[in-house]
């Protein structure tokens, strides 16, 4: 989904989505003015497909999908099915009757073919940023949310790496990427509640912080209310997560009739960037909402193509479908698209600095 409304703002975004538009960029000086050209080199997509019921597809393969940017057909450089579904977990329905699972690892050869490479699990996990809402909000369920959020941090896959952020005005970021569950789950004992939310400044920092990480990236969001201290709007904020492929899932504690302004902007980031957003009222339904994300991120598969000539420098679309009439009924989830920016190098600061529009939409 492309997020309608103003264009991207002063905010610095264009910075961002420079140093990664995908999963790899690269850079070249123009001329002396340090401006700096981008050339797409890869873009990597997270693809869900479900059934009418919600179960996740397993066992597709490379030319089971049609990848398609700005109606220009693309061919898929890289393939990997997620760790779950290569290995029967969860709720999972084969897609091929009478066929293994399919490979974890692919490389897609010139005929289409899958070579495997490896298994997901012990090759390739995903890295994941959880933010933790600490401020005035959280008052009441704050130990709550604590061991909600500690359970779904040791129940992660051993190859995945996970930081740990937490924010109320000011972003904390108490614990870097790291496998060690542990030192992750003592990031989150030490926080305390207090003062106003500032939810979309941090979120977009952490968009940034994640944005030269390459493979499967998420942030997860555990929220207790609005936004009521933050200087960007939620669709920028969209936008740099869809344009670096950044999948953001959330978790708010407040019921959706509870807070429907934040309700809506939380559902435009999560559905934008392929991710799902979560109304849990109690401290059973917030496991169950982190318990989903597991299975989610367990179940994608990854994708990778590098982009046929495209004169469009700013919004690309893509498209993902299933090929053949038996594969027509499944439902696909992913990012939409992303944006091409050329622009000059920021700061973390600048990002949230007021300046000149950055680029058209398109």
């Amino acid at each position: 989904m492309k997020i309608p409304g103003k264009s991207l703002s002063a905010i610095g975004i264009g910075a961002c989505l420079l140093l990664l538009v995908a999963a790899g960029t690269r850079f070249a000086a123009q001329d002396e003015s340090s401006r700096l050209h981008v050339n797409v080199v890869l873009v990597q997509l997270n693809v869900a497909v479900t059934d009418h019921n919600g179960h996740y597809i397993s066992g597709l393969k490379p030319e089971d999908f049609v990848v398609v940017e700005d109606k220009i057909p693309e061919r898929i450089a890289t393939f990997e099915e997620g760790s779950a579904s290569a290995h029967g977990g969860g709720d999972t329905i084969p897609a091929h009757h009478g066929e293994a699972p399919g490979n974890a690892m692919m490389s897609a050869g010139p005929s289409g073919e899958g070579v495997t490479n490896g298994k997901l699990s012990s090759v390739n996990g995903a890295d994941i940023f959880i933010l933790f809402d600490t401020s005035n909000y959280m008052y009441r369920g704050f130990v709550y949310a604590q061991d909600a959020i500690s359970d779904f941090i040791r129940s992660m896959d051993d190859a995945d790496k996970i930081a740990f952020y937490s924010y109320s005005r000011d972003l904390s970021r108490a614990t870097s990427l790291t496998p060690d569950r542990f030192k992750v789950v003592n990031g989150v004992r030490s926080t305390v509640a207090g003062d106003d939310a500032a939810l979309y400044n941090s979120l977009l920092l952490t968009v940034k912080d994640a944005a030269p990480l390459t493979g499967k990236k998420a942030i997860v969001v555990f929220s207790n209310g609005p936004d009521n201290a933050s200087s960007v709007p939620p669709e920028d904020v969209a936008e740099l997560a869809q344009s670096t492929g950044t999948i953001i899932y959330i978790v708010s504690t407040r019921l959706a009739q509870e807070e429907p302004v934040s309700t809506a902007a939380f559902e435009r980031m999560s559905k934008a960037t392929g991710g799902k957003a979560y109304f849990a009222g109690n401290w059973r339904k917030e496991k169950q909402a982190f318990a989903s994300i597991r299975e989610d991120l367990g179940h994608l598969y990854s994708i990778s193509y590098y982009p046929q000539p495209n004169p469009n420098r700013g919004w690309r679309a893509i498209t993902v479908k299933l090929s053949g009439k038996d594969l027509q009924k499944y439902h696909i989830r992913t990012r939409d698209g992303y944006s091409l920016i050329q622009t000059t190098a920021i700061t973390n600061e600048s990002l949230l600095t007021p300046g000149p529009e950055l680029a058209p939409r398109q």
